[in-house]
């Protein structure tokens, strides 16, 4: 059960530290914010059968698309964490170290880059945006800062003693 709770917080805290750097680059580079009511609308999309869109911004809005994408952001980030702890196994969260939360976190890159940019419209790897190598790196950079939050997030758990 230790495992278990450690793992989620430390996929929500690493989610977290990817939504801090979403806003920090809208601050510094004046990005714009990830818009997870759109993946909350392709999410609701999937569920009726429908994998791929043109354009997810004109598919139809779902009710509750904003929460339905929230939810699905965070529960991704948990699943991912349990793919560094089923990597890198239960003794990891007891000693985190930041190569395997890294080469995760980057590794975690395909999920955007393979099934929801093709899904919402934008193409594999973002092919069919206008600054497609733009964006590549964007996502890269996220989700390497995902990874350290992988590494950050454990730390934090280690050191308030969370994990025994």
């Amino acid at each position: 059960m230790e495992t278990l709770v450690c793992t989620v917080l430390v996929g929500l805290g690493a989610t977290a530290c990817m939504d801090l750097w979403s806003m920090a680059r809208r601050r510094l580079m004046g990005s714009p914010l990830p818009n997870y009511g759109l993946v909350g609308r392709w999410f609701a999309h999937v569920l009726r059968g429908r994998f791929r869109h043109d354009s997810i911004a004109g598919a139809s809005p779902v009710r509750g698309e904003s929460t339905i994408g929230w939810t699905v952001h965070y529960l991704v980030g948990i699943a991912f964490a349990a793919l560094l702890i089923a990597i890198a196994g239960p003794a990891w969260l007891w000693q985190p170290t930041l190569g395997p939360a890294l080469a995760v976190g980057i590794g975690t890159v395909a999920a955007p880059f393979l099934v929801l940019q093709p899904g919402m419209g934008a193409g594999v790897a973002a092919r069919r945006t206008p600054r497609p190598n733009a964006a590549r790196l964007q996502s890269l950079v996220t989700h390497a800062v995902f990874g350290a939050g992988l590494y950050a997030a454990g730390r934090v758990i280690r050191v308030l003693g969370l994990v025994s």
